[in-house]
């Protein structure tokens, strides 16, 4: 990826034009000329992140067309019904196996918009093998649907549209979070880790968000990448609300920085705190506050800086700041240990399995 990076290419990988080559699911390679202020320039093939338009066709509501990164392979034919749950081109898929990726945007798209409350509001969704672009939507009552927008094409960065007005108006009317998750900075910033340390997409190229959602034991559930941030939210959502697993108890971590679109998604799945690497903007704090949600940002080395409703997050030592939790800070640094051997363990850990 870096300057001067040596890049084996297998002459048999599948050439998709302009000298683009197919590596593997979510990575490509380009050709590009590697400049250096102190060897001469020479061309060579990098590795970027994969870009591609995925449509969910949603019947008798609209169309939307989303940039997106598919880090699976998507050649197969796959669906979701409300009797049977994933269906694939040779049966039904066990308990256990993961949603297909396309499903799982197509899913946390749908509900985070507003075109679904709940999985019995999907009657079908399917992927056919000569369209793997599309994801074709049937609702159970599309007659229903009240949407923001339809037929309209979402670039990468894409987030709520409307005015003012209108995102006060939804910022009023969502839920409150609960209060039943309590986690240390030594966890956030092990679980930030952790996530990092699953994303293979970014690792090859430098170009792909990360998230996840993990339970009240810091066990994550579920984890995407994408070159969208709302589309990585998108996904790990859209696999919760398909398995039918349920947010309670649950938290985001996202390696992007933290917009009121961000929160809106959290907000609709009642996720109760939100933890990014980077940093919220006044718009997201307002919303986290207004929908009680813990927001976090700068997650990393063992520190954070809480927002909002920092009764959730328990730090080692804050200094001069007895009682603190209960008073509900609008901003601290909170410090503790920088627990390297708990992050290690916890990144190197299968999903599932409990931070140390």
């Amino acid at each position: 990826m870096g300057c001067g990076s040596e890049l084996a290419v297998d002459p048999g990988l599948r050439a998709v034009g302009n000298g683009v080559i197919a590596v593997e699911a979510g990575v490509r390679t380009a050709p590009a000329l590697q400049l250096s202020s102190t060897k001469p320039g020479r061309q060579a093939p990098a590795l970027v992140i994969h870009e591609d338009v995925l449509t969910i066709d949603v019947e008798e509501v609209g169309s939307y067309s989303l940039m997106w990164t598919p880090t699976r392979d998507t050649s197969a034919a796959v669906a979701w019904c409300r009797e049977d749950g994933i269906l694939t081109a040779d049966a039904i898929a066990a308990d256990g196996d993961q949603v297909p990726e396309a499903l799982a945007l197509a899913a946390g798209f749908a509900f985070t918009e507003g075109i679904v409350s709940q999985r019995a509001d999907i009657s079908t969704m399917a992927v056919c093998p000569e369209r793997p672009d599309v994801v074709r939507m049937r609702l159970s009552d599309p007659e229903a649907v009240v949407v923001r927008r339809r037929n309209v094409v979402m670039n990468s960065s894409c987030g709520v549209c409307g005015g003012r007005e209108q995102i006060e108006r939804r910022a009023a009317a969502g839920p409150v979070a609960a209060a039943s998750l309590n986690v240390s900075v030594g966890e956030l910033s092990a679980l930030t880790e952790a996530l990092r340390a699953r994303q293979q997409v970014f690792a090859r190229t430098g170009g792909a968000h990360g998230a996840a959602i993990f339970d009240r034991g810091c066990r994550i559930v579920a984890v995407a990448e994408d070159l969208g941030r709302h589309n990585a939210l998108d996904k790990v959502i859209g696999q919760r609300f398909l398995e039918g697993s349920g947010f309670a108890g649950c938290a985001a971590v996202i390696t992007s920085r933290i917009s009121y679109e961000m929160v809106a998604k959290a907000a609709r799945a009642g996720l109760e705190l939100v933890a990014a690497i980077s940093a919220p903007s006044s718009l997201a704090i307002d919303m986290a506050e207004r929908a009680g949600i813990t927001l976090c940002g700068f997650v990393r080395g063992g520190c954070a800086e809480v927002y909002t409703h920092g009764h959730r997050v328990a730090a080692a030592w804050v200094p001069g700041t007895a009682g603190w939790a209960a008073r509900r800070p609008r901003r601290r640094v909170l410090r503790c240990d920088r627990l390297e051997g708990v992050a290690r363990r916890v990144a190197a850990a299968p999903f599932g399995a409990a931070a140390p």
